[in-house]
């Protein structure tokens, strides 16, 4: 029998695969959009509303109690873990907007259209934190049963397959060249981390949080803009087994 920090290495390894491999993963890069990256993207946001939110209204009372506690300046706030949702969504738009002004800047400039080199790795070593933490998460979450380390697994490794084509998409060959492979270090480095700490429960608390708005950004931007021609049929099948998913586990 496994146990539980050796499922969570070997989980770990199949987000670094996602990275590593993604390049071969062609299929997936066609317009209309695939309809497996929909599908994708449709498990992570029903993971967000149906998992991770539910959770962090569990984190939501332990900040409650903390700050009633020690009376600090939180002390006033009725939703200290969902406006750090919202921080995490804000900061991962800024800096994906970010990205593709530097693209249109090169591009005027008579270059690639492609992020300039300090956008790059602005954008990567932000996405770099973001897969450190969701590695950091396989150890450290709310519920800690196998069921629900592998129902997190499952819609987290499908989330890496979405992020991974869509940072493909605005760097490409530097991505490949470099970027990805930082990126499927990142997990096992979370992982590794978190096999030798465990931060105080208002911090893990916040770092459900910022995952969540992450999740909830990177998601939507893949499949909202007009021209990625999204599949809504592939989303909302993807949503709506993956919600069945998660009712019939409890």
């Amino acid at each position: 029998m496994l146990s539980q920090s050796t499922l969570a290495l070997i989980i770990a390894l199949a987000f670094s695969g996602m990275h590593v491999f993604g390049k071969s993963m062609v299929f997936l890069r066609t317009t209309p959009r695939s309809a497996w990256l929909s599908i994708a993207g449709g498990v992570s946001v029903a993971y967000v509303f149906g998992h991770l939110l539910p959770e962090l209204a569990a984190h939501q009372e332990t900040f409650r109690r903390e700050t009633e506690e020690n009376r600090g300046f939180l002390s006033g706030l009725e939703s200290h873990t969902y406006l750090i949702a919202l921080l995490g969504l804000a900061v991962l738009y800024g800096l994906d907007r970010l990205a593709r002004t530097s693209a249109r800047n090169e591009e005027r400039a008579g270059r690639d259209k492609r992020p300039s080199r300090g956008a790059f790795w602005l954008h990567l070593g932000s996405f770099a934190i973001y897969n450190m933490l969701i590695g950091y998460l396989l150890l450290h979450r709310e519920e800690t049963d196998v069921r629900s380390l592998i129902i997190y697994g499952i819609a987290m490794r499908l989330h890496f397959v979405v992020n991974d084509q869509g940072l493909r998409e605005h760097h490409g060959r530097t991505y490949d060249r470099e970027g990805r492979w930082i990126l499927a270090v990142a997990p096992l480095l979370g992982w590794g981390i978190g096999l030798m700490t465990e931060l105080p429960l208002l911090a893990i608390g916040s770092l459900f949080a910022f995952l969540a708005g992450g999740v909830v950004l990177n998601v939507l931007k893949e499949e909202l803009p007009e021209d990625r021609e999204s599949r809504f049929s592939a989303f909302a099948l993807g949503t709506g087994a993956y919600a069945a998913l998660l009712l019939t586990s409890h």
